[in-house]
């Protein structure tokens, strides 16, 4: 009886698609392992990355991820570490989310995801069928069971497995990050040991992926409950475990990491975001707007952590009423950043259309809103025109709490390929540029120091878009409007709820009565990292055309 176990726990970062680049990437790995590597083990999804979505549809890919596992079973003739990896499954005429044990040059078995999640940004059930209740898998003497990522948050399946003779649970996920999902993984997983009274390896990807971050966070809990094992935040690493049997019961042993607390996690996870998409997407660097407000001066940090200030462009587009102050802290921070800076004035440009329009034959427009949408569609118009001449993506700049109420421009400052603060409330967005100008992190790749000007973070926000305006001229202060939006979108209060928690009813039916209507504009947003519990997009989907109010 095998009384030693010695594991590759990898947390990588498969790109979705590139099977065989996938597969290289693992092979390397593989080939650096030291000989006494008993089982070298992938997350969710590894071969096809994750999430896949109609792509694992075709039955082109699908011959792909067959020719390659078979590649990958070959290569374990040598008799070294065996592979546990996560890949589609096509059974005749249904398609499996599942887990494959590699060794002695072949598949020696296969084990099926069995619950599927279909809520907020998860289509499993629309693409997968579920797999049958399964017992553990004998991998080097020992019996080690494999749930795949949802199948740990139910007791059913792991309650299977220790019925039918596990020993060790290893656990292979893709799961997104969030602000809280660390503490709810964590809390999952001690669950599950207290009942099986078995060790638990809790593997997770890494990585950004369209709209999705996973922060990695991989770790290992003995049978006692501890923690023996875990992995860096938001960084691919292979980590070695070992497990040794002493009376009777398994005991891991490995490194353990230290953590990211909530602020610092949230800034990492949009800078890998970033990363992420413009590098997977071939894009050769960003062009962004800097109006010297916080909006823009966090996504020009996040975009030089992210990529290095070389490549990113920021383009101040001052109208008659930008400010000097504006001007100046904008300066300020792009040089402080270390970014390539431009200036466009948009002065001239507003003339032709105002003199365009009133050439119109028809009832004459009003001096207001108008006016001020034309100066934030002249500036989109004009970034888009850099990124069309360059090839750099446009990065919009709006946060959540605008997006929310529509406090953003259709076609102009809403104009972009990707939108990093999309999912970030604005509460937030001072608390993580009062984070990043006095921390620094190894994965960054922009300066260290303070990288934000001081009078951006404390002066009141403006749109600048007419003389004297503020945002609370039509909003809330935004510590209030937060919290309202907090619960109409994230827990779906009502408004009769959040009266009923002291915030007063006309306040709550105006941003109810917003919230609504600007429906529409963000159904044509620029996609963005989610890092709440409920993002705009694939993850919060309400019709743009509907009679339904809950406001008076």
């Amino acid at each position: 009886m095998n009384k030693k176990l010695k594991i590759a726990i990898a947390q990588l970062n498969p790109l979705v698609g590139d099977v065989k680049k996938n597969v290289e990437k693992l092979i390397s790995i593989r080939s650096n392992l030291d000989d006494d590597v008993d089982i070298l083990v992938t997350p969710e999804l590894y071969l096809s990355g994750y999430p896949i979505d109609d792509l694992v549809l075709r039955e082109d890919f699908l011959n792909l991820i067959n020719q390659e596992i078979e590649k990958l079973a070959t290569i374990t003739l040598d008799k070294k570490s065996s592979i546990i990896i996560g890949a589609p499954r096509k059974d005749k005429d249904h398609i499996k989310n599942s887990v494959f044990v590699l060794d002695e040059g072949k598949i020696l078995t296969y084990r099926d995801k069995y619950e599927l999640p279909n809520t907020g940004v998860f289509d499993e059930q629309r693409i997968f069928e579920p797999g049958q209740l399964s017992g553990p898998v004998n991998i080097k003497g020992v019996k080690i069971g494999l749930p795949i990522c949802e199948d740990i948050w139910d007791e059913t399946v792991l309650e299977c497995l220790v019925e039918s003779g596990a020993e060790i649970n290893i656990a292979i996920n893709a799961s997104p990050f969030t602000i809280s999902k660390k503490d709810e993984r964590y809390s999952v997983c001690t669950a599950r040991v207290y009942e099986t009274k078995l060790p638990i390896v809790y593997l997770n990807r890494v990585g950004g992926q369209d709209e999705l971050i996973f922060d990695g966070c991989s770790f290992g809990l003995n049978s006692n409950g501890k923690l023996f094992f875990s992995s860096k935040d938001f960084q691919e690493q292979v980590s070695i475990i070992n497990f040794s049997l002493k009376d009777e019961t398994w005991v891991g042993n490995g490194s353990i990491e230290k953590s990211c607390d909530k602020i610092e996690s949230l800034y990492r996870a949009l800078v890998l975001g970033l990363r992420d998409y413009v590098n997977n997407n071939n894009f050769p660097g960003v062009v962004l707007g800097m109006s010297g407000g916080i909006d823009s001066a966090l996504v020009a940090a996040i975009a030089a952590d992210a990529l290095g200030p070389k490549l990113v462009q920021a383009i101040m587009l001052p109208s008659p009423y930008t400010s000097d102050s504006s001007l100046n802290d904008a300066k300020t921070t792009v040089e402080m950043l270390k970014i390539n800076y431009s200036v466009l004035n948009i002065k001239d440009g507003m003339k032709v259309i105002d003199n365009i329009l009133s050439d119109f034959d028809g009832p004459k427009f009003s001096i207001g809103i108008t006016e001020e949408n034309i100066q934030s569609r002249l500036r989109g118009l004009l970034l888009m025109a850099l990124s069309n001449r360059f090839g750099k993506m446009v990065l919009a700049t709006g946060n959540k709490s605008e997006y929310a109420v529509g406090y953003a421009t259709l076609y102009g400052d809403m104009c972009g390929g990707y939108a990093p603060i999309k999912d970030v409330w604005k509460s937030d967005v001072f608390e993580l540029c009062k984070w990043r100008n006095i921390n620094f992190c190894d994965d960054f790749f922009g300066p260290k120091g303070h990288v934000i000007a001081n009078n951006i973070i404390t002066k009141a926000p403006s749109a600048e878009l007419r003389d004297n305006q503020k945002d609370t001229d039509s909003l809330p202060e935004y510590s209030i409007l937060d919290d309202i939006l907090k619960g109409l979108v994230e827990k779906q209060f009502s408004v009769e709820k959040l009266v009923s928690l002291g915030f007063q009813r006309k306040t709550v039916e105006e941003i109810a009565k917003l919230l609504t209507k600007s429906e529409y504009k963000r159904f044509q947003s620029a996609p963005g990292p989610k890092v709440t519990s409920k993002a705009f997009g694939r993850d919060r989907r309400f019709p743009l055309t509907s009679g339904f109010k809950n406001w008076d």
